[in-house]
């Protein structure tokens, strides 16, 4: 994998690239300047290089090996199963798939010691099974395959928007409208590469659907139906349009809020057509007890 860095600040080159892409560690980056593979001008160079602004630094990143998930028994609230897909209502704070920094103790384990080998393999070794993702503080619904004919039909469905998602939030601030659409791209975020926004620049087409479900004195509860699935997508609209998700640090107030652990958001429901049956399937799950609380309180407060 290659990434290109343009320069726009004075430094040497090992400090430049670890700050520009924190998602690589200074150890690793050291590692790809020692082993020639950041070029600048078309030649290698040193971690003590010191580039001029306006330089692009060239990454020649290696393909990681990835190592195989193993299984752990991790409890699993299973909404719906059979011999194709898997549905799973995912509590707050876990993790999807092993990544770096989260190589175990995730969904992926959990789903291998109850499936054993009846996961789809069309996203390798790490994410077996894996159709789409929730982030690791949003709990509710999310569906694996069992096969990897299975897989391909349930990502058709993404891709043509047949696999319904819906959630609920709640945002800071009162909406002005009862419902809207946000229809605005998002990409990666210049500055942080951890973040997403929205931008023409390098981006996808994404729209969210929201209806407001219950008004509070400074805050709002709303349903979000998704058309497209981009990464953070419903936590970026929301903060686009001015209403952050209650909890949510990264694109709303850097303060946490005491009682609310992480985003304030559950995916609540999941329609798709089963890749075997052609059947429409319609699943809920109820709200999660950390999101009830956050209710109360809040009803409480509007007296």
């Amino acid at each position: 994998m290659t990434e290109t860095l343009t320069v726009n600040e004075s430094g040497r080159a090992d400090a430049l690239i670890a700050r520009a892409m924190p998602e690589l560690s200074r150890a690793f980056v050291q590692k790809l300047l020692e082993e020639g593979r950041v070029t600048c001008r078309g030649k290698p160079v040193k971690k003590s290089f010191r580039p001029e602004p306006g330089d692009e630094l060239v990454l020649d990143i290696p393909k990681p090996e990835e190592p195989k998930a193993a299984a752990e028994d991790i409890p699993l609230d299973v909404v719906f199963e059979d011999g194709d897909v898997i549905v799973v209502n995912k509590p707050k704070g876990l993790v999807v798939h092993p990544a770096p920094g989260h190589p175990d103790g995730t969904l992926v384990n959990a789903l291998i010691a109850h499936c054993g080998d009846e996961l789809s393999g069309i996203n390798g070794v790490l994410r077996p099974g894996i159709v789409h993702r929730i982030d690791k503080d949003t709990s509710g619904l999310i569906i694996a395959a069992k096969n990897d004919a299975a897989h391909k039909k349930l990502a058709a469905q993404l891709a043509d928007h047949t696999l319904s998602r819906t959630y609920e939030c709640v945002v800071t601030g009162n909406l002005r409208e009862d419902s809207g659409t946000v229809d605005a791209p998002i990409g990666r975020h210049g500055a942080d590469r951890k973040r997403m926004c929205v931008t023409e620049k390098n981006s996808k087409p994404a729209v969210t659907h929201w209806r407001v479900l219950e008004r509070f004195d400074g805050f709002t509860r709303v349903e979000c139906r998704l058309e497209t699935g981009r990464t953070h997508q419903i936590r970026v609209h929301m903060a686009y349009i001015g209403h952050p998700i209650l909890g949510d640090t990264v694109y709303g107030s850097k303060k946490p809020v005491p009682g609310v652990a992480g985003q304030c958001l559950h995916a609540r429901k999941l329609r798709f057509i089963h890749p075997a049956t052609g059947e429409s399937v319609e699943l809920e799950c109820p709200l999660p007890a950390y999101f009830e609380k956050t209710l109360e309180k809040l009803r409480k407060k509007n007296g």
